[in-house]
Formats: C-alpha cells, sequence, structure tokens
C-alpha cells in the first residue's frame, strides 16, 4: 500500500495513545511525567530544557531570513505598472461585490 498509513495505524496516532496511558503505580499520565522531566532539566540548568520549556510557554523567537551575506534580510520586488495594478485592484472590487451581494435581498426582491 503507498501512500499514508490509515489514521489508526499512523506512528503519531500510536505515540500519543501511549503518552496518555497512566504512568505504572502512579496518577500521573505519560505525558504529565515527560513535562514533568523535562521541567526537572530545566530547574537544574540543562539549557537546552530551558529553551525548550521557554519555546513552549512563550512561543519561539522569530528568525529573521537573510540573504547569501548574512548581514540584510531578503527582499523580493515586483514591478506592476499602473494598468496591471488598476486591472487587479478592479479584479477585487467586481469580486468582493459579488459575494458581498450573494444570498442578500435587493430593494425589488422585497414584498
Amino acid at each position: 500500500m503507498a501512500g499514508r498509513p490509515p489514521k489508526e495505524k499512523s506512528f503519531a496516532n500510536m505515540l500519543n495513545i501511549a503518552i496518555k496511558e497512566a504512568v505504572e503505580g502512579s496518577d500521573k499520565t505519560k505525558l504529565r511525567a515527560v513535562a514533568d522531566a523535562l521541567v526537572d532539566k530545566a530547574m537544574q540548568g540543562d539549557v537546552q530544557a530551558i529553551k525548550e520549556v521557554a519555546d513552549r510557554l512563550d512561543g519561539k523567537v522569530p528568525q529573521a531570513i537573510v540573504g547569501d551575506s548574512g548581514e540584510d534580510p531578503i527582499n523580493h520586488k515586483v514591478a506592476l505598472d499602473a494598468e496591471r495594478f488598476t486591472r487587479a485592484i478592479s479584479g477585487l472590487v467586481a469580486r468582493s461585490g459579488a459575494s458581498e451581494g450573494a444570498g442578500t435581498a435587493t430593494s425589488g426582491d422585497e414584498g
């Protein structure tokens, strides 16, 4: 069989089931035990654990995308002449007007 396995057989699903199981002889889930272990390592000064906890709580710090020189961010400029710009805006306005009018009654339809 090619492609992705059925959901019940996927590794992610099996891992999800396993991590939600209780730790034998404890009222904790395996997920809670893993979280506790991570926090314990962070409290001991493990820099990677501290970073992981911070990333999970605060979100990862955005990384700038830089060019080959490593100094300037990559800039992408698109040249759009006035005629193409006007057509693009007109098309957006026309589509917006069509979607706004869909499903609404006009003054001639009211009775």
